[in-house]
């Protein structure tokens, strides 16, 4: 194992376990010329698994993606394996079984057994520390993460995890092997999450705090983050799809792992949902009703007048986009020196900073409504407001007009500090700061293994550079000082570049 070439083609894989998962990477093992032997106890599971990959070679064929010969090369080197049959010339094998450390311990344990000396012992654990199962194992050092993301024949992302004691050439072959199999590894060290169920964390957390706070409802976050902020998905609907017993457990896992620490803090909205089995779509409900018969939900828009004048005073920073889209509206639009804010009719506007409305309007002596964030305000179909108790409502109209005005749909959150998508991008940004302080992947890695992981429209660390790291650790100071919580606190890493960006 001393060179970073991928795994030869005449070295067989051995994938443990005939689950969705487990027949996935079977599936794409086979793909890629190698001899698979798909292992389990049960001989039905062995049926079901060779079964999902005939049918998900065929849906290859009927797309145009594979010929019908090369389809029926890759099942023909898919041999089920039972616990006696005979495993010749194995290089890899990638365990994909019960996430119970005992049980990947056993199995893993009795495949070093049957296999030969050099071939790679792999983990497919998306939770458990790869470095505590390699220390039961017989050579510590033969052993790594190789993480698939499901499905795994379409999911482009490997998480490629070394334990403490893993050879750095071991981890060279896996990566090389991952990108020969047409995948896209990323390197990390083993810690709670790895790379993407740790940087995830936020992207539920502050959706579900802001419903625990009753600032806004399941479909309207999720409408102002697929709008506004450019996610595939919202993190109600995508919390729902997941399910929340194994959202939840998840969460659970990674806040135990790092001694309850509050960043990673597990929600009681999520809890109570898990208590009244409202686990999502697989039982029907969950924060959506998937019922026959349910409503769909609905999202509430604000309507307000067009505006007469706009005044832009100063530098909006993230939001400079808007000024061209102002100009290109054809709207009155006169500019002057400032604070940063914009003048809708006399009415005060501002990007939010991670203050509530009530705070910034009490700074500046005048009510302002709060705009958020946006991906890229001039492709996004809406924003979102927020303003302070109290605040008139031809004064929230009057700010919601100016977004109608550029052919927004407008959403109004209740006087949320950092409103929906700020927030949630300073807190992605900040535990992704964190993951590169402590060394467990590179900024490259991060962002590729969001976008190709999760689908995110941007990597974090891209994304907090785009926007300004100034601006994502001030949102994060003034959250930490309006909630009075660590959860907040700012990274180390991202403090030093902010400065770096104020005094540069």
């Amino acid at each position: 194992m001393a060179d970073a070439h991928a795994l030869a083609l005449d070295r067989a894989v051995v994938v443990i376990g005939a689950g969705t998962m487990g027949a996935g990477i079977a599936e794409v093992a086979a793909v890629a010329g190698h001899r698979v032997y798909l292992c389990d106890t049960s001989e039905a599971a062995l049926d079901r698994g060779r079964a999902q990959i005939r049918a998900s070679l065929d849906r290859r064929v009927a797309k145009g993606k594979a010929s019908a010969e090369d389809a029926a090369s890759a099942f023909a080197r898919v041999i089920a394996a039972g616990p006696s049959a005979p495993l010749q010339g194995v290089g890899l094998v990638i365990e994909a079984i019960v996430e119970n450390l005992d049980i990947k311990v056993a199995a893993l344990t009795e495949m070093a057994r049957r296999v030969d000396d050099d071939a790679i012992l792999s983990t497919n654990t998306s939770s458990l520390s790869v470095t505590a199962l390699a220390a039961r194992l017989p050579a510590p050092e033969r052993v790594a993460g190789l993480h698939f993301f499901n499905p795994a024949t379409i999911l482009p992302l490997v998480e490629v995890v070394r334990g403490h004691a893993t050879d750095p050439a071991l981890v060279e072959t896996l990566v090389a092997t991952a990108r020969a199999w047409k995948k896209t590894p990323v390197v990390c060290q083993s810690t709670p999450g790895f790379i993407v169920n740790r940087v995830a964390r936020p992207f539920y957390g502050e959706a579900l705090r802001l419903l625990l706070e009753q600032q806004t409802t399941p479909e309207t976050v999720d409408a102002v983050m697929r709008e506004c902020g450019g996610f595939r998905m919202g993190p109600c609907e995508l919390m729902d799809l997941i399910g929340h017993d194994v959202n939840f457990a998840v969460t659970r896992s990674v806040w135990q792992a790092f001694f309850h620490d509050p960043r990673y803090q597990p929600s009681l909205v999520q809890q109570q949902l898990v208590d009244a089995g409202w686990l999502g779509r697989k039982s029907g409900r969950g924060f959506y009703d998937y019922r026959d018969d349910a409503p769909r939900p609905d999202v509430r828009d604000l309507q307000g007048p067009a505006p007469a004048k706009v005044r832009i005073e100063g530098a909006l920073g993230p939001a400079h986009g808007l000024v061209a889209l102002l100009e290109q509206a054809g709207l009155n639009v006169e500019k002057t020196e400032g604070a940063g804010l914009l003048r809708v009719d006399g009415v005060a506007l501002a990007l939010t900073d991670g203050r509530s409305a009530g705070a910034r309007s009490q700074a500046l002596g005048e009510p302002v409504v709060l705009f958020d964030l946006a991906l890229d305000y001039a492709a996004s179909k809406r924003i979102a407001l927020s303003a302070a108790e109290g605040t008139p409502a031809d004064v929230i109209a009057q700010a919601a007009g100016l977004f109608t005005a550029l052919g927004k749909q407008v959403s109004l959150l209740g006087d949320a500090a950092g409103l929906a998508v700020s927030r949630t991008v300073a807190m992605l940004v900040n535990e992704a700061a964190d993951a590169v302080q402590q060394g467990i992947a590179s900024e490259a890695d991060i962002d590729a293994a969001m976008t190709g992981g999760v689908n995110y429209p941007i990597g974090p660390l891209a994304w907090g550079r785009r926007v300004g790291l100034d601006y994502v650790a001030a949102v994060l100071a003034h959250l930490s000082q309006g909630y009075g919580e660590d959860r907040y606190r700012v990274s180390p890493w991202l403090q030093a570049r902010a400065r770096e960006v104020s005094h540069g």
